[in-house]
């Protein structure tokens, strides 16, 4: 999961409790926040209609020769007013929940009792409200509010998700700097613009770290050059000696044979050198790519110069080739010599009766090739060490140099092909390349 979207989660869970927690207390807050606003009412009401008295004078309302109350509610029966004569010394002015009857209908009222005094006659005048327009009012605001908080936590998710976004932007251009280089001295040293001081911080301890491997890497590819051209020379040297002294008519056939064992040795030496110097090179992209050629003849050579190794050892060899690919932009040396190594290797670990098969065919915008056999396969800890230079020399057989799958994985780089592998013990071995898009 990506961490800006792990942030987003986080900011929405946490917004979610808050909510949940807000739930569990609404009912609470909602009752006592109606219930004041409902009281506040009922005084507004009771004040106006003071003032009302005040204005007009209690005549309109109670005279000498009519009842001693006066009162009216609304036609749903929601609120009403009263006022009638009392006789008491006490003065009131409170608020209760209590029934009236109203025209043979109980209701239950939220009620403002409140006495005063007019020509020293003394008056209750009662305000209230019904209990099931309170409870209804609660009702509409619970919706509202539960309403307004979905609509609030969309929103804030929403705005959390672009926000992080923006501000993990120069971690992701950071992230694409360190993807798109296949060699430390490839990689962007152009800062990164951010005003994050810890992205500041880490694209610096990058850019350092990556200039420290770019020199270490250097330094490792000069010294690979310089051993192997200073071990080419005394290797020619004696090669040369040793084959001068295999032409002389009385060479005992003994010493003949181990001379003839040591010359191999230095094949292999001179073999294992100059593959070193190859992958060398090619690390330090001193080889052109400036050829045009058809990636099917190149393996159409591979296979036909295998051909007499694939019958001496009785392996069958296949090729299904469904599309071609003209490569742009390459070195048709390079692309012989990783093919003809996946190849090679794939004879070497089949046995006789099997099948090498080599196909070919695009998928979509991208070239690819499969190199697939039945031979002896490997295991998970055998793959994992698979492009390892010496690592995966056959130990049984005297032959190779173990370097020879490392050196195709470097031209594979070089070429930014994609090369994956699958394989199964005892089952077989396939490698995939796939080619850049529109190569």
């Amino acid at each position: 999961m990506k961490l800006k979207l792990k942030l987003s989660l986080f900011n929405l869970i946490s917004k979610l409790l808050f909510t949940a927690l807000f739930l569990v207390f609404m009912p609470y807050i909602i009752e006592r926040v109606n219930l004041r606003q409902v009281d506040n009412d009922l005084i507004k009401k009771r004040e106006q209609f003071i003032t009302l008295i005040s204005d007009i004078g209690i005549a309109p309302f109670i005279t000498s020769d009519s009842a001693d109350a006066f009162g009216s509610y609304n036609i749903l029966k929601e609120e009403f007013i009263s006022l009638e004569r009392i006789n008491m010394n006490e003065d009131w002015n409170f608020i209760e929940v209590t029934p009236r009857l109203i025209e043979g209908e109980e209701i239950n009222y939220r009620v403002l009792n409140y006495s005063f005094s007019v020509d020293g006659q003394k008056y209750l005048l009662e305000v209230g409200k019904s209990l099931d327009s309170i409870k209804n009012t609660g009702k509409n605001i619970r919706i509202i509010l539960f309403g307004f908080l979905l609509f609030i936590i969309m929103i804030t998710f929403i705005t959390d998700l672009q926000y992080t976004r923006i501000i993990l932007i120069p971690l992701e251009k950071i992230k694409n700097k360190l993807k798109r280089i296949s060699d430390p001295s490839l990689f962007d040293k152009s800062p990164v613009k951010t005003s994050t001081s810890d992205f500041m911080r880490l694209d610096n301890a990058l850019r350092e770290l990556m200039e420290h491997i770019n020199i270490l890497f250097q330094k490792e590819k000069e010294t690979t050059i310089n051993i192997s051209h200073e071990l080419l020379t005394p290797v020619s040297i004696l090669r040369g000696k040793l084959e001068n002294i295999m032409l002389r008519e009385d060479l005992e056939p003994d010493i003949a044979a181990k001379i003839e064992e040591s010359l191999k040795t230095l094949h292999r030496l001179q073999s294992l050198v100059n593959s070193l110097l190859l992958i060398a090179r090619i690390e330090s992209n001193q080889y052109l790519r400036e050829e045009i050629f058809s990636v099917n003849e190149v393996l159409g050579e591979v296979k036909n110069e295998l051909s007499p190794i694939a019958e001496d050892a009785g392996v069958i060899m296949m090729q299904e080739f469904t599309d071609d690919n003209i490569y742009k932009e390459a070195n048709r040396s390079l692309i012989f010599s990783m093919f003809y190594n996946i190849v090679n290797n794939a004879l070497k670990n089949t046995p006789s009766g099997g099948k090498v098969i080599i196909n070919s065919y695009k998928s979509g915008k991208r070239f690819i090739v499969i190199i697939s056999d039945t031979g002896r396969g490997m295991t998970e800890e055998q793959k994992e060490r698979l492009f390892l230079r010496f690592k995966m020399r056959d130990k049984e057989s005297g032959d190779g140099t173990g370097i020879g799958l490392a050196i195709a994985k470097s031209i594979a780089d070089f070429h930014k092909i994609e090369i994956a592998v699958t394989s199964l013990k005892d089952t077989g071995t396939t490698f995939s390349f796939t080619f850049p898009e529109n190569s």
